[in-house]
C-alpha cells in the first residue's frame, strides 16, 4: 500500500489517524517514529535487536527496527530464499519506500541483509517481484536476478533493476521506466511470471480503484505490450482497491487452472485489507475466472495482505507469504522499535471441495525445523512463547475452543456446524486494543469446508498473533493478538497436542 491510497482509506474514514495539512496520515511521522533527514533510504545494514521486546513474534519474520509492510521480490536463486519488503529504513511508520532484504535457506531462520533499493530519481520504491534471468534475455548476464518494480514519483512507473551479487545489490536498468504512465493514478505492483506456450514473459499490474488486472507481455524482459484486462462484475469483489497481484498454475482434476490472486482493500472479509482470488484459464494474454462461489478469500483473518509467491522454486512447490497486518490499524499496532511481521508461509495448492476448486495454504511442511516433539497437553504449555497446536472439532454439535493464558486473557473460537462457520472472537478479552477502534472484531468468521464429522485443527501461536488452519489447509483464519503473555491453554476441547517451536532468533 502507498500512500496516496492510505489518503483515499483515511478519507473513508477507516482509519483514526488525522491528517496534517499535506493531506498525510499522521502516522506516517508519527510521535514514535525517526524523522527521516530525507527522502531517502540508508542502504546500511539494520541496527541489531534482542528481539525479545514485548510482542515480538519469535518465529515469524520482523526486521530488527523499523516500519515494514508488502512483501516483494521473492526469489530462489542458489540455495536461498530471498524476501524483500516495503520498508522505512528511517522510522517505524510508513514512508521512505524501500526494498528490505532478508534471506533463508530453510524459509523459517531468517537473515536481515542490507537495504537493497532505496529512493532513485524515478520515486520510492514501491512492491514488484523478481525473477532469475536463466537465459539471459535481458542481456545482463545469465542467471542475473531481475526486480520488477513501481517507481512512485509524479506518477507510477513500472521499473526495472538488475543483480549480478546474487540479489544483494541492484542496478538500475538505464532505459526505465519499461512500462511508462503518464495518466492512470493508479498503476503499480507488478508480478513476473513465465507462460512456457506463448514464450513470453507476463507481467501483471494492478489498477487500484478501478478494479481491474492488466497483462502486459515481453520476450526480453525490457520492452512490454499491454495484452488484456481483467475484471469482474461480482460487487463484493470491488469493494475496495485491488493491488498485489499474482498468477500462479496449479495442478487440478488430471489437469491444472490458473489462480489469480489480488489483494483488496478496504474490501476484505473482516474489513480493511484481505486477498482474494479467482481460478480460472490463462492462454497467454487473456485471464477467464470460472463461474464460482467469488469472493474466494486466502485466509478468512483479519491479517494476512498482500501476499505473493515465490518465483524459481525448485520441485515445483508454490509457496506463499503475507503481510501479518491490516491497513484499518497499521500504522498504531503497539510494537517498537519495529512494526509488522509476516505471516508463516504457506504452500499453495487447488483441492476439490464440494465440486469447486479451492486454494488451500497449509504451512510450509520446514515448520518441522524448529519443532519439538507432539505432547499431550495436561493443562498449559510449560515451556516457549510460541506452539503449535493439533486437535479435532466435533462438527455434529456447535462448541467453543478458547484459548487462554494465565492473565484471564482470551480468545474464543466457535466452531458452527449448524451455520457451516468457524467464528472468533477478538475483543478486549483479548489482550490490548485500545491503540485502535477498529481492531476488536468480534466476529471474524469462516466457512466449515469439511463434510465429515470431525475436522482437523491446527493453531500456530506466537507473542502476538495466531494463525488457525482447518482442513489441512482449506481454511485459514490469520490474526494478530496483544496478549500480556501468549495463549498457553486451551479449553473446550479434549484430548490436544501441541509442540514448542524454537525461537528464530
Amino acid at each position: 500500500m502507498k500512500k496516496n491510497k492510505l489518503f483515499i482509506f483515511a478519507a473513508l474514514a477507516l482509519m483514526t489517524g488525522a491528517c496534517d495539512k499535506n493531506n498525510t496520515p499522521a502516522f506516517v511521522n508519527g510521535p514514535d517514529s525517526e524523522q527521516p533527514e530525507n527522502n531517502g533510504g540508508t542502504g546500511n545494514q539494520p541496527a541489531a535487536s534482542s528481539r525479545n521486546e514485548l510482542y515480538r513474534p519469535q518465529i515469524h519474520f520482523t526486521p530488527a527496527k523499523n516500519w515494514m509492510n508488502d512483501p516483494n521480490g521473492m526469489v530462489y536463486a542458489d540455495g536461498v530464499y530471498h524476501l524483500y519488503y516495503q520498508y522505512n529504513p528511517q522510522g517505524n511508520n510508513w514512508g521512505n519506500m524501500s526494498w528490505g532484504h532478508a534471506v533463508s535457506s530453510d524459509l523459517v531462520h531468517w537473515e536481515e541483509k542490507p537495504v537493497a533499493m532505496v529512493r532513485n530519481e524515478w520515486g520510492d520504491i514501491f512492491s514488484g517481484s523478481a525473477i532469475v534471468d536463466t537465459e539471459n534475455k535481458a542481456g545482463f548476464g545469465k542467471n542475473a536476478i531481475l526486480a520488477f518494480y513501481t517507481a512512485s514519483g509524479e506518477h507510477q512507473q513500472q521499473c526495472l533493476a538488475y543483480s549480478t551479487d546474487g540479489g544483494l545489490t541492484y542496478t538500475q536498468y538505464e532505459g526505465n521506466p519499461v512500462v511508462p504512465n503518464t495518466t492512470l493514478p493508479d498503476f503499480r505492483d507488478p508480478k513476473v511470471v513465465w507462460h512456457k506456450e506463448s514464450g513470453k514473459w507476463i507481467m501483471c499490474l494492478a489498477l487500484g480503484w478501478s478494479t481491474q488486472i492488466e497483462f502486459w507481455g515481453s520476450s526480453d524482459l525490457k520492452h512490454w505490450e499491454k495484452l488484456s484486462t481483467f475484471t469482474t462484475d461480482v460487487a463484493r469483489c470491488n469493494i475496495g482497491q485491488w493491488e498485489c497481484p499474482d498468477l500462479i498454475r496449479l495442478p487440478y482434476k488430471g489437469g491444472e487452472k490458473w489462480v489469480l490472486i489480488v489483494s483488496n482493500n478496504p474490501g476484505g472479509p473482516v474489513g480493511g485489507s484481505g486477498t482474494e482470488y479467482f481460478v480460472g484459464d490463462f492462454d497467454g494474454k487473456e485471464f477467464k475466472a470460472m463461474d464460482l462461489d467469488y469472493p474466494l478469500w486466502l485466509d478468512y483473518g483479519a491479517d494476512n495482505y498482500a501476499g505473493v509467491t515465490w518465483s524459481n522454486v525448485p520441485g515445483n512447490r508454490t509457496l506463499f507469504i503475507g503481510w501479518m497486518n491490516n491497513w484499518n490499524y497499521a500504522g498504531d499496532v503497539p510494537c517498537a522499535p519495529w512494526r509488522s511481521a509476516m505471516t508463516l508461509p504457506r504452500e499453495l495448492s487447488l483441492r476439490d471441495i464440494n465440486g469447486s476448486p479451492v486454494l488451500v495454504a497449509p504451512i510450509v511442511a520446514e515448520l518441522d525445523g524448529i519443532a519439538g516433539e507432539w505432547q499431550l497437553l495436561t493443562d498449559k504449555m510449560k515451556d516457549g512463547s510460541a506452539y503449535e497446536a493439533k486437535m479435532k472439532a466435533n462438527l455434529s454439535k456447535n462448541s467453543t475452543i478458547r484459548l487462554e493464558n494465565t492473565f484471564g486473557e482470551y480468545v474464543d473460537i466457535e466452531i458452527r456446524p449448524s451455520t457451516k462457520a468457524i467464528v472468533v472472537k477478538r475483543s478486549s478479552s483479548s489482550g490490548r486494543i485500545d491503540f485502535n477502534s477498529l481492531f476488536a472484531l468480534p466476529s471474524i468468521q469462516a466457512p466449515i469446508n469439511c463434510d465429515a464429522g470431525e475436522m482437523d485443527m491446527r493453531i500456530v501461536v506466537d507473542a502476538s498473533s495466531m494463525e488457525i488452519i482447518c482442513g489441512d489447509g482449506a481454511v485459514s483464519l490469520t490474526n494478530l493478538v496483544f496478549p500480556k503473555e501468549p495463549y498457553n491453554m486451551i479449553r473446550g476441547v479434549d484430548n490436544v497436542e501441541y509442540r514448542t517451536l524454537k525461537s528464530i532468533w
